[in-house]
């Protein structure tokens, strides 16, 4: 029997692709590289491919499926004791929360397209506790996650995303190793949080980085336009004339520092 028989019914409204080949899930475990103490959540499990291996490795593991048909059988794969089985949105899961005073938290998912980026920063709002994220994303969107300055897929999700974590691509996934077949490739993404973009800087780099990259054809100092003068974006060493695809990660952090700035003069 095909193992894709065996598997539940894929829900269009869940964008679910489930990952059906074994290898790829043991080179996201050996990617991980796990200890058995490690406290990890795994998002979307789906019937659990990736949730097996994972509990073979690690003496408890945290999983937040949203399909409630499959919950059912998640809680069969193992004790409650070692396999704690919640059913919710991963947009209403604090997983910061989910650290203990001696341990950080460690999450990894094949997440749907249509809400992984939602995720992603819903995530990034509450990272103090959390240790690393591995996640299977489509390929177009993390080549735009790990893009550096000049490259054509860098922009505001490049910027953003590596303002608050250091970013790797570790390998991509072709279409056939999930059911149903998805239209596009994957691509496996570490992110490692790191505390460089403060609480307080949030807001105005968020701002600075959506005006900069409002209209990607036209000039900083256009997109600026109302924030800042072409006087002072060269005081900041920010050529007026160049365009945000251009700018590294320490210009839009002056441009934000510059923005908070002003907010508070007001």
């Amino acid at each position: 029997m095909r193992q894709e028989a065996r598997l539940p019914r894929a829900k269009k409204r869940f964008g679910q692709n489930f990952l059906v080949q074994p290898y790829i899930v043991e080179r996201i475990v050996a990617a991980m590289d796990l200890e058995p103490e490690d406290l990890v959540v795994e998002i979307g499990p789906g019937p659990g491919a990736l949730t097996k291996v994972l509990l073979q490795r690690l003496s408890r593991l945290m999983v937040v499926e949203l399909d409630r048909d499959m919950i059912d059988d998640l809680k069969q794969l193992a004790p409650p004791e070692q396999l704690r089985v919640v059913q919710a949105d991963a947009l209403t899961v604090d997983f910061d929360a989910q650290a203990t005073a001696q341990q950080t938290v460690r999450i990894v998912g094949n997440l749907p397209y249509n809400v992984a980026t939602p995720i992603i920063f819903h995530i990034l709002e509450r990272a103090e506790r959390i240790r690393d994220m591995h996640f299977m994303l489509q390929k177009e969107v993390v080549d735009r996650i790990v893009a550096a300055p000049g490259n054509k897929a860098y922009g505001r999700l490049s910027v953003m995303i590596q303002a608050q974590c250091a970013v790797e691509s570790l390998f991509t996934v072709a279409p056939g190793n999930f059911f149903p077949v998805p239209k596009v490739d994957s691509a496996f993404l570490r992110m490692v949080p790191h505390s460089r973009l403060p609480e307080s800087l949030r807001s105005s780099f968020a701002r600075v980085v959506a005006s900069s990259f409002a209209q990607r054809r036209k000039t900083i100092a256009n997109n600026l336009r109302g924030i800042f003068s072409a006087e002072a974006l060269s005081k900041l060493n920010i050529d007026p004339g160049c365009r945000a695809e251009t700018l590294d990660q320490n210009a839009f952090f002056r441009l934000a520092e510059a923005f908070s700035e002003q907010r508070k003069a007001l």
